[in-house]
């Protein structure tokens, strides 16, 4: 032993000291070893599988990431069957650089792979917010009469852009690893959560992550509220409705199911409105809507219609991915050739219909509106003639009392406007009421008004009943609309000309 300011002999042997602490501190290297071993993935598999474990076959599949909530329903259906035994273990550390069972059975060394807790992540799984707990990443030790197996499964991060769900499965026999993954895959598709429901996909931040799928509330629409000539609603019925109801008889006699519908017209003539009354006729029916930035999903959302039909795919503003390719250089508009070879790739007996609309039908590529088989109906939603700019003020007049005295002089005024254009002209003649009603103390409101309180405050006006709208606040309100000012706002709201002109 070295003592400051002395100098050891040659022939200086270890004292008893040296010797205990040398070995307390092997001991306690042992034993870390040994507790590492414990905490790691093979220690744990070869105890479930057995000494062979690292030899043994496995069978691997995967899903899109949005599928994760339809996987954990099956393995939880699957392990919740009769006979059937497990235990769940979390893992954590170094994920996702290509560590699957085949790796977790060989002994840690590089892959920095623990046991830990069981991490879970909040999917959705309908409608009102409701969600399922999904494992992130755990191995299952699974028993039954067959013997034991362990099945990995590895959620997508929602950090990375890769978006695949995996499952592996690992035993003495190859096909029964085959036939778990093949029965997990039976109840998924069997408890899968979007069947019937109406689907939105949602975008990625900067277009990484995961792509998600949210929950649409099926909109109420009644026939007497889609304000349309009759041959086009007719039309569009027969198309949508028709072929949906009759779909049976129409298979029996050889005739096919996928059609493609296009509704086209100015903006704010109802096409998402005529959407939304198509949608709430045919309860059951899965629905996958596309618009804005994820148009790029449309090979996921047709996946889905294929999987989960009879459905609809609804792709608005289709002109934005479908416009003419001579509108561009070769090879500028791949969307559309997904569009194209997803529309023709669908089988005819299929139940899957194909809802596009646009404001420029005649921006559109000839190959989609021209050849049979991908649409085939096309249906232009025209400007509200008198008769239905009658039928729009009382659609969307709400509960505001109109007490006009000549009527149609705002229908005269306000021809070559759209349905948009009514909706907002009766909701500046109701501001315009309400403003006044607050200027003489509650004058003009229908109702127990209250008390008003002190001009121009947010909300003190809040408290009456339905406003009563005169002549005199549609005037005012279809002169503010008519200002030269306010051209862009009249073609922001699908007016074709200055009404009345």
């Amino acid at each position: 032993m070295l003592v400051p300011g002395r100098q050891p002999r040659p022939d200086a042997s270890p004292q008893l000291a040296d010797i205990g602490r040398l070995t307390r501190r092997l001991v306690r290297q042992v034993v870390t070893a040994a507790r590492a071993d414990e905490r790691s993935p093979q220690h744990l598999l070869v105890g479930h599988l057995g000494p062979e474990a690292a030899g043994l076959p496995v069978a691997k599949a995967s899903w899109r990431g949005y599928d994760q909530v339809n996987v954990q329903a099956g393995l939880d259906a699957w392990l919740a069957e009769p006979g059937r035994e497990h235990e769940i273990a979390g893992l954590a550390g170094g994920r996702y650089d290509g560590i699957g069972l085949a790796d977790l059975l060989q002994p840690t060394g590089w892959m920095a792979v623990h046991l830990g807790g069981v991490t879970t992540a909040a999917r959705a799984c309908g409608t009102g917010g409701a969600t399922r707990r999904c494992v992130q990443w755990a191995i299952y030790l699974v028993t039954d009469s067959n013997g034991p197996l362990a099945l990995l499964l590895q959620g997508p991060e929602e950090e990375s852009p890769l978006e695949r769900l995996v499952v592996e499965v690992a035993c003495a026999d190859p096909e029964r690893g085959q036939r778990v993954i093949d029965e997990i895959r039976r109840l998924s598709l069997e408890r899968n959560v979007y069947r019937g429901q109406v689907i939105a996909f949602g975008g990625n931040v900067f277009g990484h992550g995961i792509t998600f799928l949210s929950f649409v509330d099926r909109p109420e629409v009644r026939r007497d509220q889609v304000i349309l000539p009759a041959e086009v609603l007719d039309g569009i019925e027969e198309q949508v409705l028709g072929v949906a109801r009759y779909a049976g008889r129409l298979l029996a006699s050889g005739q096919h199911l996928k059609r493609g519908v296009l509704l086209h017209g100015a903006p704010g003539t109802g096409k998402t409105h005529t959407i939304g009354y198509l949608l709430s006729r045919l309860p059951g029916v899965t629905v996958v809507v596309l618009t804005g930035d994820v148009l790029s999903s449309i090979a996921e959302a047709c996946s889905i219609a294929r999987t989960l039909q009879p459905s609809m795919v609804v792709v608005e503003d289709v002109d934005l991915i479908a416009e003419d390719r001579e509108a561009g250089p070769v090879g500028a508009h791949p969307l559309l050739f997904q569009l194209l070879n997803e529309m023709d790739g669908l089988g005819a007996d299929l139940d899957v219909t194909f809802l596009l609309t646009t404001n420029r039908a005649d921006l559109l590529e000839p190959a989609l509106t021209q050849r049979p088989g991908r649409v085939d109906h096309a249906a232009l939603l025209p400007l509200p003639d008198a008769a239905a700019r009658r039928r729009l003020l009382r659609l969307y007049q709400g509960n505001l009392q109109l007490d006009l005295a000549d009527p149609d002089a705002v229908i005269t005024r306000t021809e070559g406007v759209t349905a948009s254009f009514i909706k907002e002209l009766l909701r500046r003649a109701a501001l315009r009421a309400a403003r006044e009603a607050e200027a003489v103390g509650g004058a003009g409101v229908v109702g127990d008004g209250g008390a008003v309180g002190e001009a121009g405050a947010v909300g003190d006006a809040d408290d009456g009943g339905p406003l009563r709208v005169t002549d005199a606040h549609l005037s005012a309100a279809l002169d503010q609309l008519l200002d030269t000012r306010n051209q862009l706002t009249r073609v922001l709201l699908g007016a074709q000309q200055e009404p009345g002109q």
